[in-house]
Order: C-alpha cells, then sequence, then structure tokens
C-alpha cells in the first residue's frame, strides 16, 4: 500500500474538506483522467484496487498514473477502550480528494478501453466521478473551460 517513508508529524486533526481543488484539476500526463465530483478520503487500499481494476483490464498496454497520495495518518483507538488516554494510534492513510481532482490518468489505449478501465476503478472508489478527456475538462461548480 502507499504511504510515506516518514513524517514530521505522528498524528493530524482531521480537517475540513471545504472548496474545489484548484490543483492537480487538470488532465497533464495521459489522455484520459477520472475526476472526483464531491470531496472524500480515500484510504491507500482504496487506491491500490483502483489500480489493479485498471491495469488488470488494459493487460499491460498504455500507461497508468496516480496523481493522488495518501499523505494524511488517521487514528484510531481500540475497539472498548476507556475515554482518555490520549489519541489513538495511526491505524491507516488517506489522500483528502476534493471536487475536481483528477485521480487517476491513463494514456496509450484507444478511448473505449480508457473508459471501461476508468469506469471499473470508479467502482472501487467511495466518491462520485466522471471520466474526462484531455482538454475538455469542466470546473465541477461552474462548468466553464479551464483553457485561457
Amino acid at each position: 500500500m502507499l504511504m510515506p517513508k516518514r513524517v514530521k508529524r505522528r498524528r493530524v486533526f482531521r480537517g475540513r474538506m471545504k472548496g474545489k481543488a484548484t490543483r492537480g484539476n487538470l488532465v497533464s500526463y495521459g489522455e484520459y483522467g477520472l475526476q472526483a465530483l464531491e470531496p472524500h478520503w480515500i484510504t491507500s487500499n482504496q487506491i491500490e484496487a483502483a489500480r489493479v481494476a485498471m491495469t488488470r483490464y488494459i493487460k499491460r498496454g498504455g500507461q497508468v498514473w496516480i496523481k493522488i497520495f495518501p499523505d494524511k495518518p488517521v487514528s484510531k483507538k481500540p475497539a472498548e477502550t476507556r475515554m482518555g488516554k490520549g489519541k489513538g494510534a495511526p491505524e491507516y492513510w488517506v489522500a483528502v480528494v476534493k471536487p475536481g481532482r483528477i485521480m487517476f490518468e491513463i494514456a496509450g489505449v484507444s478511448e473505449e478501453i480508457a473508459r471501461e478501465a476508468l469506469r471499473l476503478a470508479m467502482h472501487k472508489l467511495p466518491v462520485k466521478c466522471k471520466i474526462v478527456k484531455k482538454n475538455e475538462e469542466n470546473n465541477v461548480a461552474g462548468g466553464e473551460s479551464n483553457e485561457s
């Protein structure tokens, strides 16, 4: 599973997921991308499951880019533990995804294969997504194009 090699802080606050993604919201490497339509935490296991689903379907053809990284530790206290005694130990790692973020990109395969691979990856993720093509991305809220 994906996780940082080392971190500055062992445990972090939960934080908020306000607003839209301002970075990573364009298809930059591949030809097709999977764009999030709602905010969510995506665990390293879910990222790996989506990656495996895509790479299995394209059968060693094409290339896949993962554009999100789980760098936030989520801590959890053991079951049936009394209150107090500090915050729990880090249990798993998540990537914070905001609406508009391109999570996966794919290139080097035909459009129907790319769309089906991304559709399979979509089913592994806990967030509503849409498949976008390079230079045809729309902002989630406004619907206007990002080209200048």
